[in-house]
């Protein structure tokens, strides 16, 4: 009886835990980029109460006179599994937003703050005052890659094939509207629109022509294991020792997904779902307490039998 007093309350700091987790996916239901997540339990190490023979045979006529027995063991209790990152596709939503952003597919958005870098889903964007493309939430730097293309004077200009260097914030004082083109300070920036490719395009104009020039890429990186990423808030994860080292490249390279412009991914979390671990756990854990009682119960039956 005192094992199963024991084995129950394991069973209901466990159950308190996933109504923590559930709880959670709840609360983020409506958080773009958030990506569910899952409790799950194993069994503690049982107590052996007998060992397991193997059947007897006759040393001469080598025929068995006995069979085996299996052993005896009684668990007690369960304790938290893990918890797992459930990383599927969220839904889209229309945003309008030039600057927002969508994964179709797999990859993250890479960001850097005070030289750390944090990978998400999330790709609520925008220009700060410098021009730098960041996180809206927390001014971190969205890292892509700048173009090197040659520029060649002319009416309008012309600009050589990409030349992408290596992956580093994107913007600064170089994208604000109204830059001038490096060649010809004529030409004013003066619109961008962002491709599936990752690709943010500029269109310079000196007021009669007008000349378009790539101007930045977005970076993605894809792990070994996304599940495996340390979860930092903010819908942020950084490296960790199971997440495998990030693959850096661009959209729709090597597996990674496509950039969405105008929408958001949104979260996972699927309600009907939640609402049904919801009430599981809500079972498991009143058939956990109704075990102590019952014990408890059993407990004080044998204190009677002792006073009498």
């Amino acid at each position: 009886m005192m094992r199963s007093l024991y084995s129950a309350i394991t069973g209901l700091k466990n159950e308190q835990i996933s109504m923590d987790v559930i709880g959670n996916n709840i609360a983020n239901v409506n958080t773009a980029g958030y990506k569910r997540q899952r409790a799950s339990f194993s069994s503690m190490l049982g107590q052996q109460i007998r060992g397991a023979s193997a059947p007897k045979t006759d040393d001469i006529t080598g025929l068995v006179t006995c069979g085996g027995t299996n052993g005896v063991s009684i668990g007690l209790g369960s304790i938290l599994g893990s918890v797992d990152k459930l990383m599927g596709q969220g839904s889209s939503q229309y945003t309008g937003k030039a600057t927002d952003m969508m994964i179709q597919g797999e990859g993250m958005f890479i960001l850097n703050s005070s030289g750390k870098d944090f990978y998400t889903r999330t790709g609520n964007f925008d220009f700060d005052e410098a021009g730098n493309l960041i996180d809206s939430s927390s001014g971190a730097l969205v890292q892509g890659y700048t173009n090197g293309a040659v520029e060649t004077a002319g009416t309008p200009p012309t600009i050589a094939a990409a030349n992408w260097g290596a992956a580093t914030a994107i913007g600064g004082i170089n994208f604000q509207l109204g830059q001038q083109l490096a060649i010809d300070n004529t030409y004013k920036l003066k619109s961008y629109s962002i491709g599936q490719d990752g690709i943010i395009t500029g269109v310079y104009s000196d007021g009669t022509n007008s000349v378009t020039k790539p101007l930045y890429k977005i970076a993605l990186a894809t792990f070994p294991n996304e599940g495996g990423l340390t979860a930092e808030g903010n819908n942020y994860y950084t490296v960790s020792n199971n997440s495998g080292a990030a693959d850096v490249g661009a959209p729709g390279a090597s597996a990674r997904g496509m950039i969405i412009p105008n929408y958001l991914e949104m979260s996972n979390v699927d309600l009907s779902q939640e609402f049904t671990d919801m009430i599981v756990t809500q079972r498991g854990f009143q058939a956990n307490s109704r075990v102590i009682t019952v014990s408890d119960t059993l407990l004080q039956e044998l204190i009677d039998l002792k006073r009498n």
